[in-house]
């Protein structure tokens, strides 16, 4: 069975690195409230250098009086009297928060368009410009002619899937397709958690000395997984754009065509729409080089 949707999470970056060289903070005294301890802890994080240092600290709060942000507790709730059990847990996870350690680990989880899913190191965690590339493919789906029912909606593959935010958020707004969701094996992912210094498998981050070795490998293989008019959409590093127009006008044999690029929400060619053209022609292995001159990127 040919696949209508083909969809790859690529190219991020700015992976986050883990420190333990600061020791756990003392025990609170005094302290007895939600708002002072977000206060308390806010001072904490910014002279340790800790990013996003306040909203770090009402993340933790937050989650340990059972709700998802600061803001949404009731007033009175941020201004009363906390339990020992529940100030020995915030000064935990706070603890974890000095090592540097993302707060989507620490609490466990994290919402990606209206979903709730578990976050456990070394899984990628969804950026919000992934949100973007979902948008994307859901505009492209209304757009598209359906024949009803299950054979008239799209069959679904994510490359590289880490938390399978993509695929999860996608079956939920089309409840009638179907998905496959793939990563590496799991012996690669015992090797990335072994990794001391990285929270995060950096491998999710490593395509070869120019980026683009994971996608040569996905743009070889889509003739053979794509039907008819199938699309791929790609989340890319800002540099690669053109590059995969490069390659792909290099290779018309394989029927791919550089639909449009769009750009995230700070401005950058961040996504990539490649639909099947036609049948495959010819036979035998394809290049994979990825050693091109950059094409023009679409606007």
């Amino acid at each position: 069975m040919k696949l209508g949707v083909l969809l790859c999470g690529l190219g991020r970056a700015g992976a986050t690195r883990a420190f333990s060289s600061w020791p756990p903070h003392s025990p609170l005294t005094g302290l007895v409230s939600a708002s002072e301890l977000v206060g308390h802890w806010t001072a904490v994080f910014e002279e340790r250098g800790i990013p996003e240092a306040r909203q770090s600290s009402e993340y933790i709060v937050a989650h340990v009086l059972g709700a998802k942000t600061f803001q949404s507790l009731r007033p009175a709730l941020r201004s009363q009297p906390l339990s020992p059990r529940q100030l020995g847990r915030i000064q935990e996870l706070s603890s974890q928060r000095l090592q540097r350690m993302p707060v989507q680990y620490i609490l466990r989880e994290w919402d990606f368009r209206g979903l709730t899913l578990k976050m456990a190191p070394p899984v990628f965690i969804p950026r919000p410009e992934t949100e973007e590339l979902v948008t994307w493919v859901l505009e492209e789906e209304a757009r598209r002619p359906h024949a009803g029912g299950v054979e008239g909606s799209p069959l679904i593959l994510e490359v590289g899937c880490g938390s399978g935010a993509i695929a999860l958020s996608l079956l939920s707004q089309l409840p009638q397709s179907r998905a496959v969701a793939v990563d590496k094996g799991e012996a690669a992912i015992c090797l990335a958690q072994e990794n001391a210094q990285s929270y995060e498998d950096l491998a999710a981050l490593d395509g070869g000395k120019e980026g683009m070795d994971v996608i040569v490998h996905i743009l070889a293989l889509a003739p053979l997984l794509l039907k008819d008019s199938g699309s791929l959409f790609l989340e890319v590093d800002p540099k690669h754009p053109g590059l995969v127009g490069s390659w792909l006008q290099s290779r018309p044999g394989l029927g791919l065509r550089l639909v449009a690029v769009r750009r995230d929400f700070c401005g950058r060619p961040r996504f990539l729409h490649i639909r099947r053209s036609g049948p495959q022609r010819g036979g035998g292995t394809v290049d994979t080089s990825s050693r091109l001159q950059p094409a023009p990127v679409p606007d």
